[in-house]
């Protein structure tokens, strides 16, 4: 893997939910870093300035729609796009993720192919996945 991969920042309570998209991230050519709550996210957000951030909302402590606000409200963190990943479907909250901040909303259940291309849409320099021609 390059080093100059773009890094993501993979922010989920459930190791099995982690597990299955650094796997398939990581295959595709991505570095990832992960983190189980929304401080964790914050403090390796700061550390480690990702290209991208794919944030669950339903966070143990502080949960992701706070996270993201403090990400979006740091000059340190601000650019960095926010991608929702949560199992929060109900009208209503994809406006409020928007509204916290984030970039982009998605609801779990997600197979790693549809986040793989909303980072590649949010980004737009995501390599294309092993086995696809390039352009």
């Amino acid at each position: 893997m390059a080093a100059d991969s773009l890094l993501i920042l993979l922010v989920d309570d459930y190791p099995d939910n982690r597990d299955i998209y650094v796997q398939f991230l990581t295959y595709s050519g991505l570095r990832v870093e992960e983190a189980e709550n929304g401080h964790q996210a914050l403090d390796k957000a700061f550390a480690l300035h990702p290209d991208v951030i794919v944030m669950d909302l339903s966070l143990p402590g502080l949960d992701g729609w706070e996270a993201t606000r403090r990400l979006k409200g740091d000059p340190r963190t601000r650019d960095i796009p926010v991608i929702a990943l949560t199992g929060h479907a109900l009208a209503g909250h994809s406006k409020g993720a928007l509204d916290a901040g984030c970039d982009a909303f998605i609801t779990k259940p997600c197979l790693p192919e549809r986040l793989l291309d909303e980072i590649r849409a949010i980004h737009g320099t995501v390599p294309p996945r092993s086995g696809e021609p390039t352009s």
